[in-house]
């Protein structure tokens, strides 16, 4: 005589169903409507937990506010230019400086006596209104929808190595003594980034061409005050993480994106090295 099949959750009901996922058997009050059959409450519950969130084209959660990350990149912004405005004196200690004094002077402060530092905070640092104001408008009107598409650490890290790629060619080509700050070379970076999700996209590609080159134009055409280095470094750093994060295949796609930021960070690194080189002989 066969052994009678009962519930695995009520042991005392005998079934003749199992459940569509796991095989178990499950009795009618355990029975949950499936699009094949009957599933059990813990695979149901299971499913519903391992349901893949909506992904964007990088990757990137599906997030309910997409100017979070824009927004605290704005708040630094203004506090530390309210930090200058207070103290002028954070000017010299946070801007990108190569080497002060110049060779063939024993150099006390810049990147080449070691203050790594100032490649970053140089990128947060504005000295008058109308330049925070631009860079800060730009970020506002470019970053969201980097944030949506790329997701928000992605964002965060291309937002970084771009005002890092634009400090480390400006430290690199300008001259010792030469100074510079802004997040022009961060809001570039997204510029690219753009650029290269517009093309995977498949979007009219013309807007996003004609904003950047009237930017270079303006660079170059005001070379003298504005640290054409700083732009084109970043633009070309935001440039390329942004082709690996958004061609990055689905198979191995953190690989891919961590990866050329990785990469890209390495480049930065030996720039870096480069110039110290360059101004310490």
């Amino acid at each position: 005589m066969d052994q009678a099949v009962c519930c695995y959750r009520h042991p005392d009901r005998e079934t003749g169903v199992r459940c569509a996922r796991c095989n178990r058997p499950i009795c009618p009050e355990c029975m949950v409507s499936a699009s094949v059959g009957f599933q059990c409450p813990e695979c149901i519950s299971a499913g519903h937990q391992s349901a893949a969130r909506p992904r964007t084209v990088a990757g990137g959660t599906v997030v309910a506010n997409p100017r979070l990350v824009t927004m605290i990149l704005i708040g630094i912004n203004l506090a530390v230019f309210l930090a200058v405005q207070a103290n002028k004196t954070l000017v010299e200690d946070l801007a990108l400086v190569g080497a002060w004094p110049p060779p063939p002077f024993h150099a006390t402060i810049g990147v080449a006596d070691g203050q790594y530092y100032r490649l970053l905070t140089a990128v947060f640092l504005h000295q008058q209104l109308i330049h925070i104001g631009f860079n800060m408008l730009s970020l506002w009107w470019i970053g969201p929808g980097l944030e949506v598409a790329l997701g928000r650490a992605r964002y965060l890290t291309l937002y970084l190595l771009s005002g890092l790629g634009g400090s480390a060619l400006s430290f690199l080509v300008a001259g010792a003594g030469s100074t510079s700050l802004g997040a022009s070379g961060a809001i570039f970076g997204l510029l690219g980034a753009t650029f290269v999700l517009m093309r995977r996209l498949n979007y009219d590609l013309r807007p996003i061409v004609a904003i950047i080159v009237l930017n270079l134009l303006f660079t170059f055409a005001q070379s003298q005050t504005i640290d054409w280095r700083a732009h084109v470094g970043g633009l070309v750093t935001g440039t390329v993480i942004a082709y690996g994060m958004v061609h990055a295949p689905r198979q191995r796609r953190a690989l891919v994106q961590w990866g050329t930021c990785a990469a890209m960070g390495l480049v930065i690194v030996a720039v870096v090295a480069a110039g110290v080189i360059r101004i310490n002989g």
